[in-house]
């Protein structure tokens, strides 16, 4: 079952990347790799432990004392059982839950603010219509955005506004890619501006603030190289589409701006909520949509019955993307059943006899996010890699071994070059990251035209940001 636990896991993988010529929502095949690798899992569960591979089934099984220990294989198997359902389920569930409520409130906040027309503050202020300075205005906005909010909703954002700005469909093509890259970027230095960043500000292996100083430098970079490469080549005017004059606006100047304030204030609270309390992100999230719910309900009390419909939370939470928060439960969920049957130590083992750098490691599961989507990489990597304290690393004698393993401390080497890598490898392929994926869905961009004519910049600004991170590690005294 241990095996077959994998095959399950890669054909689902397939299924989610071959999602459009199936035609089928990669929340289908996510979802039931979530609930299959479990149930092999428990099927295998006698041999699986036995067989030593599962560290926590191993730890747990330990820590039993004498009198609890059961004998005989029929109840051994019961034991086996019981500890994964009422203890491993529920110990992941409870990690993926965190995730899943940070997620669906910060996307909640984000549709009411573009329900509210609060955006349109942003793009009416565009007017230009040369060609490089629209992608350079374009890019840098993309990239503070994704990092305020996240990064797929900033690309959705801004295709939506490349749709008020470009009419011609290759010239379309070209700049949503582009916000791709710069999405990814911004969203790589913020703790709340990608799900990869977010899982590790969660999960304790990075801060915010440690975040923020060390990789916003390298993410910088892995946008300006692309840039200032196609500034060279790129030529001309853009052709706006032609504006519809009955376009419906139910929101006034002041109601979008006070949307566009209290909702981006919402979103960078967050971080302020956890470094003040010491509770999870998600609950500062939760608190920062119900203020901004309060306010709507407040603001449209007196408004027509049809208009207060419409401007309505309860309506708007039906745009939500809930298939996405579908999927990232799925994908979680197997993820989960991998890491604690032992799939991902033998991955990290690997890793570590045939790279045994952790730069290295980086980098491979940053080229890796181009093919598979990121979150599931991180989240095996955080549960192939402990987090190293204090007292872990008083436990190692051996100096070598000791440097090593001061890459894993919180805010370490290895989990902040993650982020980086995680964030912005994905660019490579349009199906290599959510970002990608929504402009790929939205503009229907083509997978081959995007790998001939996108592939190559997104991989020389990865390269450049890693070597980047890299110098400016030397320079601080971490390598």
């Amino acid at each position: 079952m241990f095996i077959v636990m994998i095959v399950v896991f890669v054909l689902g993988y397939l299924a989610i990347a071959l999602e459009h010529p199936l035609r089928v929502d990669k929340a289908v095949p996510a979802l039931m790799i979530g609930t299959l690798v479990w149930v092999f899992y428990i099927l295998g569960a006698f041999d699986i432990f036995t067989s030593g591979l599962s560290e926590s089934w191993n730890t747990y099984s330990e820590g039993l004392s004498h009198g609890d220990a059961v004998h005989g294989s029929e109840s051994m198997i019961d034991q086996m059982r019981d500890f994964i359902v009422h203890h491993e389920i529920i110990h992941h569930l409870g990690e993926i839950s965190e995730i899943l409520f940070f997620l669906l409130g910060a996307m909640t906040i984000v549709e009411i603010i573009d329900k509210h027309d609060g955006f349109k503050i942003i793009t009416n202020k565009i007017t230009t219509t040369n060609k490089v300075k629209l992608l350079w205005i374009i890019s840098v906005l993309t990239f503070f955005m994704s990092a305020a909010l996240d990064n797929l909703t900033t690309t959705i954002v801004m295709v939506a506004l490349l749709r008020k700005l470009i009419s011609d469909k290759q010239t379309k093509w070209f700049f949503a890619s582009m916000v791709v890259l710069a999405a990814n970027a911004g969203g790589a230095w913020s703790p709340i501006g990608d799900v990869t960043t977010i899982m590790l500000w969660i999960g304790g292996q990075v801060t915010a603030g440690a975040i923020i100083a060390k990789v916003i430098l390298p993410s910088i970079v892995t946008m300006i190289v692309p840039l200032l490469i196609v500034s060279i080549t790129l030529k001309g005017k853009i052709n706006r589409p032609e504006v519809k004059k009955d376009e419906l606006i139910l929101t006034d100047p002041w109601e979008r701006k006070l949307m566009l304030i209290i909702g981006v204030a919402g979103l960078l609270f967050v971080p302020v909520f956890k470094t003040v309390f010491h509770l999870p992100p998600y609950q500062g999230m939760l608190l920062s949509l119900s203020v901004i719910w309060l306010v709507t309900e407040l603001l449209h009390q007196r408004k027509p019955t049809g208009i207060r419909n419409r401007l309505s939370v309860i309506t708007i939470l039906k745009s939500v993307e809930i298939p996405t928060i579908f999927f990232f439960l799925g994908i979680l969920s197997a993820v989960a059943a991998l890491q604690s049957a032992g799939h991902l130590t033998i991955m990290a083992n690997f890793m570590d006899d045939k790279l045994g750098n952790i730069f290295l490691i980086d980098l491979a599961i940053g080229v890796m996010s181009a093919i598979v989507d990121n979150v599931p990489l991180v989240a095996g990597a955080m549960g192939m890699y402990d987090i190293e304290t204090a007292a872990s690393l008083a436990a190692i004698t051996d100096p070598e071994a000791l440097h090593y393993a001061q890459n894993f401390v919180q805010d370490g080497l290895f989990w902040e070059f993650l982020a980086y890598c995680a964030g912005t490898g994905g660019s490579i392929l349009i199906i290599g990251s959510a970002a990608g994926v929504a402009a790929m869905g939205m503009e229907k961009i083509d997978f081959i035209w995007y790998l001939k004519k996108i592939s190559w910049l997104a991989f020389i600004g990865y390269i450049a940001g890693a070597g980047v991170y890299y110098l400016q590690a030397m320079l601080l005294g971490h390598v």
